[in-house]
């Protein structure tokens, strides 16, 4: 491998969607490996490296590798209108939602610091003990979804989907982006174009990223977040679109364009 030779770099603990993008890598001549430790591997320092990886791992040898890891604002979902959310979304700190005297659902906007999931109150959330009052939160009324979807998108456009939830339990199902979709499918989609369109002038987004919608218990289409490609289970999305939008959201940072320059991971110094 000479020095200019890219290669995907997985985490050490490869999951599936790992392994599906490590063959993906492969049938189109990219090289990928895995790393053996949570340190950078040597040999790949110089070469034009992207990584598929938790946030964690991406911390760990973003810097080294000249990463430039792309991910949603924090507030994004507050910026989109009603009508695609379904429910009131508030960017706030975990100090003023242990405030919260009603049940709300709560979540950390990008790291998985504490568990997103509906709490009765703010009194059920991290204490200061365990976590900080000045830590980022998410607060949103609580909407039910019937069915969840994952959408892998590249400048702008849907590349592939996946089903993965169905009452709030995994359900895995592809979700066909050519040919003849089904009718979920096509209202998905149909969905997540007007939520990309919004995004273009009132809530923008990386160029290659992941948006999750829903199907709520009414009946209606609501967003339910945006995540970092690079950090996202691919499900039953179709490998080879999922490998071309996890290249964009974690390659070089000197690859990347100007407009994404906003959505940059802040990553840590690695202290050896």
């Amino acid at each position: 491998m000479t020095i200019a030779d890219p290669v995907l770099l997985l985490a050490p603990r490869i999951n599936e969607t790992g392994l599906q993008l490590r063959n993906a890598a492969g049938r189109r001549g990219l090289r990928a490996c895995t790393a053996r430790s949570w340190r950078t591997p040597p040999e790949l320092l110089g070469s034009a490296v992207h990584v598929y990886s938790g946030p964690l791992f991406g911390d760990a040898v973003g810097r080294e590798l000249g990463l430039g890891l792309l991910e949603p604002a924090a507030d994004w979902l507050t910026r989109l209108p009603h009508d695609l959310t379904g429910r009131r979304v508030v960017s706030t700190t975990l100090a003023e939602a242990r405030r919260l005297r009603h049940p709300a659902f709560v979540k950390p906007p990008a790291d998985k610091l504490f568990a997103a999931r509906v709490y009765p109150d703010g009194d059920a959330l991290p204490g200061p003990g365990v976590l900080d009052g000045d830590t980022p939160a998410l607060v949103s009324e609580v909407v039910r979804f019937v069915a969840e979807y994952r959408l892998f998108v590249l400048d702008g456009a849907v590349r592939t989907g996946s089903r993965y939830a169905v009452d709030g339990g995994l359900s895995v199902a592809p979700l066909e982006t050519t040919g003849a979709p089904d009718r979920d499918a096509v209202e998905v989609l149909a969905f997540t174009a007007d939520v990309l369109a919004a995004s273009a002038s009132d809530a923008p987004l990386p160029s290659a990223t992941v948006v999750d919608v829903g199907r709520t218990e009414d009946g209606r289409w609501a967003v339910v977040e945006a995540n970092a490609a690079w950090a996202s289970g691919g499900y039953a999305a179709d490998p080879d679109a999922v490998l071309d939008v996890v290249l964009r959201s974690g390659g070089p940072v000197t690859l990347l364009p100007a407009a994404d320059r906003p959505f940059l991971r802040e990553l840590p110094e690695v202290v050896r």
